[in-house]
């Protein structure tokens, strides 16, 4: 196994199967973009083809490009009920390479887990949600803190279908450090209005997202 070629590292194809051989739920991968149009497309499609191809519970389809989005690739990470794909809102923008490779582990888990992992008051105040909420975690290859923060919107986007949850690779696109005025990263973005900078645990997500639906 570990002699055929991949795009991970020896360490982590060798960790592979410990983290997707016992996935309780299949998982949907499903990526917009051209494969040919760019290195960030192209690596990510190969990515996404090679764990479909040695995991049984890991699926992969290429679409192209949509209108509704202004980088790529972009990467959906979609849970299964009855064999059919479900939309919980968790993307990746852009292609996860580096410490976001961990970002890309912890989304096929949590999906596939459906967030077993939140607290449960987490979960009741989500039930209280008063709008709809988006999340943008604004990371890079090189930001090891971005995969922590990334892991609790994602736990959060399958917990509650009113919360969508956006990890963009800033480095590949610097144009969203600029729109956010982001000078640290991770850099976190609920509802386009309220930022915050660094690592934050779960019940500061869910603090500032109460505070952002309340504007």
């Amino acid at each position: 196994m570990n002699t055929i070629p991949t795009p991970f590292d020896a360490e982590t194809w060798q960790q592979l199967p410990g983290f997707f051989d016992k996935l309780p739920r299949p998982v949907h991968l499903h990526m917009w973009g051209i494969e040919e149009a760019s290195d960030g497309e192209r690596e990510t499609a190969v990515l996404c083809r090679t764990l479909a191809e040695h995991f049984d519970k890991i699926n992969f389809k290429l679409f192209s490009r949509r209108k509704n989005y202004n980088f790529w690739p972009v990467l959906g990470i979609m849970g299964d009920e009855n064999g059919k794909p479900v939309d919980y809102g968790v993307r990746i923008i852009g292609w996860p390479k580096g410490y976001q490779i961990t970002s890309l582990i912890t989304a096929i888990q949590v999906v596939s887990f459906k967030a077993q992992t939140l607290e449960p008051l987490t979960r009741i105040q989500l039930a209280q949600l008063p709008e709809d909420v988006t999340i943008e975690i604004l990371s890079a290859a090189d930001n090891e803190a971005g995969a922590l923060v990334a892991k609790i919107a994602f736990g959060l986007a399958v917990a509650n279908e009113k919360v969508k949850s956006y990890l963009i690779m800033a480095d590949e696109f610097p144009e969203a450090l600029v729109r956010h005025s982001a000078y640290t990263l991770p850099h976190t973005v609920v509802n386009g209005r309220t930022h915050i900078e660094g690592v934050i645990d779960e019940p500061m997500m869910i603090k500032h997202i109460a505070q952002a639906v309340k504007r």
